[in-house]
């Protein structure tokens, strides 16, 4: 069995495999990246942050992509019936990037892969880890079957699980654990938006809130696709008969707002469906390894964190390793492993009072805190590490605290 001896081997191709390739690459380290699929391929994350766009930018990966000219997201907009709320990331909390993208991620996840090519980055398509054997060292072996069937191994001081979705180590060093968020279930698709308005209406992203725990996505394109998506308990998914197109065609008439939009419209394929998505790991690192991304955790796409934490994680990730090849000193425990479930927690806490509906109060109040406001759009921004930011750094506890004096104030109002 031929085997190559690296200094790194990344798994996965998309956003984090790619920042962590670039990022190694550059600062001359031996690295693979292994990808199982074929690309250009379907992936879901397709709503990106601000913060992530810091990411790109350090490691040489923005101009590949302005040049795409993909749909430029300035904000997000969440109704709830008759109620608006309307973020606008240039007024925010903390100085950052007040744009990004929402994009189908073939296309962008396509551009970011071709771009490490035209470098000299080595990135093996269709190419499949089914074995890792992990010295106490650090060094591992990994068996990877090729696109012929063929298996070789590949030796390496480190490797970077940036399998998203695939989850590649965790199965295969059981470090699966379940999460604590709710189970919560999705089923989406993308459609030629033939019905689109003209303007701003007709591009913002949009979460259209049919109850607590019931939303739908509209995301759309620059290329006239627009991906639709619905998100809810598992249960209320799989109360809906039928196929999944059906199925989801039954569930966009739920939504006031845009069943008219989308009524009648083909779907461009037939819709996935994703249940109890949230995932999470028993430790974020080991000798010789380290998971990004959604290899690590999921946790919901509401506030579509999961590029942002990817690439963040990826750039640490590299940057900690490099500094390892060069015999400096890595406390992985809190230089890699408690700053991003700093991030994560943060996320998570305004993941969990979204579905209490405490964060759904204080989005849709009225009048609206200027300065509250401010402060939860840097969040959404994905500047999720900015203690300079009360809602960042007592996230455990003010959300709850500012619902609770809407509540008073609501009661005061109606006595």
């Amino acid at each position: 069995m031929d085997e190559e001896s690296i200094d790194v081997l990344i798994i996965g191709a998309g956003p984090s495999g790619c920042v962590a390739a670039s990022y190694l690459y550059d600062k001359k380290c031996r690295v693979k990246v292994i990808e199982k699929s074929k690309f250009p391929r379907f992936v879901i994350g397709e709503s990106l942050l601000p913060r992530c766009m810091d990411h790109f930018e350090e490691v040489g990966l923005l101009d590949s992509l302005k040049a795409c000219e993909f749909e430029v997201k300035k904000g997000a907009r969440f109704i709830r019936g008759e109620e608006v709320c309307n973020f606008d990331f240039s007024k925010k909390h903390t100085e950052g990037w007040d744009w990004t993208w929402q994009a189908p991620r073939a296309d962008f996840d396509n551009v970011l892969a071709n771009e490490l090519i035209k470098r000299g980055v080595d990135i093996a398509f269709q190419h499949e880890v089914i074995d890792v054997v992990i010295d106490e060292d650090g060094t591992s072996v990994t068996t990877i079957k090729n696109e012929d069937g063929q298996n070789y191994t590949v030796k390496a001081k480190y490797i970077i699980d940036s399998s998203g979705y695939g989850r590649v180590l965790p199965r295969l060093l059981n470090l699966e654990k379940p999460s604590k968020l709710l189970n919560q279930s999705s089923i989406f698709t993308h459609v030629k938006d033939i019905k689109r308005p003209e303007g701003w209406e007709g591009t913002r992203i949009t979460f259209d809130v049919i109850d607590r725990r019931v939303w739908l996505w509209v995301i759309p394109f620059s290329d006239d696709t627009t991906s639709i998506g619905y998100v809810g308990s598992t249960e209320f998914i799989e109360s809906f008969e039928g196929t999944p197109t059906e199925k989801l065609a039954k569930m966009l008439k739920l939504s006031d707002y845009y069943s008219d939009r989308f009524d009648g419209v083909d779907f461009l394929f037939n819709p996935v469906e994703i249940k109890n998505y949230s995932k999470s790991v028993t430790q974020l690192y080991g000798k010789g390894y380290v998971l990004t991304g959604n290899s690590a955790e999921f946790l919901d796409p509401v506030f579509s964190s999961g590029v942002t934490f990817a690439t963040e994680s990826a750039l640490l990730a590299a940057k900690l390793i490099t500094k390892e090849l060069q015999d400096t000193e890595v406390d992985w425990e809190v230089e890699y492993s408690d700053y991003i479930k700093k991030g994560v927690n943060v996320f998570a806490t305004y993941v969990k009072e979204w579905y209490t509906g405490n964060l759904q109060k204080i989005f849709f109040h009225k009048p609206e805190n200027p300065e509250i406001k401010k402060q939860i759009c840097a969040v959404l921004a994905g500047y999720v590490w900015d203690e300079t930011n009360p809602f960042v750094k007592n996230h455990d506890r003010l959300v709850k605290t500012v619902a609770h004096i809407i509540d008073l104030e609501t009661e005061k109002a109606n006595n």
